[in-house]
């Protein structure tokens, strides 16, 4: 039982632990989130072997520097041909250009899709600390926008900013939603969180679920049920 639209975080320090994740829990094959703590322990070598086991892959690293640099970073990434890599919406318009320019010039399939507000991140928080004054909905969609603009093919966001997210930049728009908690899951740092059946009503088109799965007592059953939860009509 697999399902394009779940992606499983592989928060793991190396990828022994991941492996065995994966393997112990009868996982192989299914998309799988990549973030820095794995990647930057093991390399391109662990794309290398998720790829191997058919696995559908979203490399997320966040990229955030001057548009040079991110250019150049990103023609890298794109050899790595995964399905997705993504960019911070705050680099701004020619970053985001240059991110996309250097995807193209090595991989025309991946997509590329802007962070807008870290799910870590409440309207407190985006006031009062990093001085971005208006709701964190507005500001969500504002990014999306602008990032569509300058050549992103979707965004990371709250479940809770798809739907407004869609309206205003199409149904085509692509929607990755962290956050993702199971019923009487822990919610842990996150602070904009939802189940995947309130997910994929919102606009959600893929969800990216961690903990709720990685560290349920029965991984395999947890993504059973979001499957089962996200495949209700």
């Amino acid at each position: 039982m697999v399902n394009d639209s779940i992606y499983i975080a592989l928060d793991f320090p190396n990828w022994k632990e991941a492996e065995n994740f994966l393997i112990k829990n009868e996982l192989q094959g299914v998309p799988v989130k990549v973030g820095m703590e794995l990647f930057y322990r093991e390399g391109p070598s662990v794309i290398d072997k998720l790829k191997a086991n058919n696995h559908s892959i979203f490399l997320d690293l966040k990229l955030h520097d001057i548009p040079t640099t991110v250019m150049k970073a990103m023609r890298n990434l794109g050899n790595l041909e995964v399905d997705i890599v993504n960019v911070h919406a705050l680099g701004g318009s020619d970053m985001i250009q240059a991110a996309k320019e250097g995807l193209l010039s090595s991989n025309k399939k991946t997509k590329l899709i802007a962070v807008t507000i870290l799910t870590s991140v409440d309207e407190q928080t985006l006031n009062n600390e990093l001085h971005i004054p208006g709701l964190v909905t507005e500001n969500a969609v504002h990014f999306a926008d602008f990032a569509k603009q300058n050549g992103a093919d979707g965004v990371v966001c709250s479940v809770h900013e798809a739907k407004q997210i869609k309206e205003k930049c199409g149904s085509d728009y692509l929607t990755v939603t962290p956050g993702i908690r199971l019923e009487n899951s822990n919610v842990n740092d996150q602070k904009r969180v939802a189940t995947p059946k309130y997910a994929k009503e919102n606009g959600s088109d893929i969800l990216v679920i961690g903990r709720s799965i990685t560290e349920a007592v029965k991984p395999r059953n947890a993504y059973e049920r979001a499957v089962k939860e996200l495949d209700i009509k």
